[in-house]
């Protein structure tokens, strides 16, 4: 397994609509491979979720544990929420958007048609945290990061303190 470098916001990769897996290739050993070193990257960031868009790889799946233990690993690949309820605030973070976190409002409870690891066909309907980590994940699949629920104002406020943190690591 290996790390893999994790896009941070502004990069424009970070805008990129994932394509869809062909299904085909979810069981082949590179594939798989991808997957552990997509989980090994997230857990040793630390985050509970990241989109395969993250790590420069513009296909439609992303990897998710919520877990506090971190053994409950779970795999959407081509995911489609089918039917979304409710309403909840979250204040939510990202790994391409380090440091940084704000309040997020995300459907309360969704139902999300994808398919495993195994690329079995699942349904799913889930709340709380891991509907808002879904959402969020799905969002960087279609070019979007939490930020841009932000005012056009705050989003600069973030690119500037991110530029900021940049210039003092170098």
């Amino acid at each position: 397994m290996a790390l893999l470098p994790i896009l941070e916001f502004p990069d424009p990769r970070l805008r990129t609509k994932a394509a869809p897996v062909d299904p085909a290739e979810v069981t082949t050993p590179g594939f798989q491979t991808l997957l552990d070193d997509m989980f090994q990257t997230m857990y040793d960031a630390p985050g509970i979720g990241l989109a395969a868009s993250q790590v420069d790889v513009h296909k439609r799946f992303m990897v998710i544990d919520i877990s506090e233990e971190k053994n409950l690993p779970q795999v959407f690949i081509n995911p489609e929420i089918t039917a979304h309820d409710g309403g909840q605030v979250y204040q939510e973070g990202c790994l391409s958007v380090p440091g940084i976190f704000a309040d997020v409002t995300r459907a309360d409870t969704i139902t999300v048609r994808y398919l495993d690891r195994q690329g079995q066909s699942q349904e799913l309907t889930t709340g709380g945290l891991l509907a808002v980590c879904i959402q969020h994940e799905m969002d960087h699949l279609e070019g979007k990061l939490f930020i841009d629920y932000l005012s056009p104002l705050k989003r600069e406020m973030v690119r500037k303190k991110l530029a900021k943190q940049r210039k003092h690591v170098a």
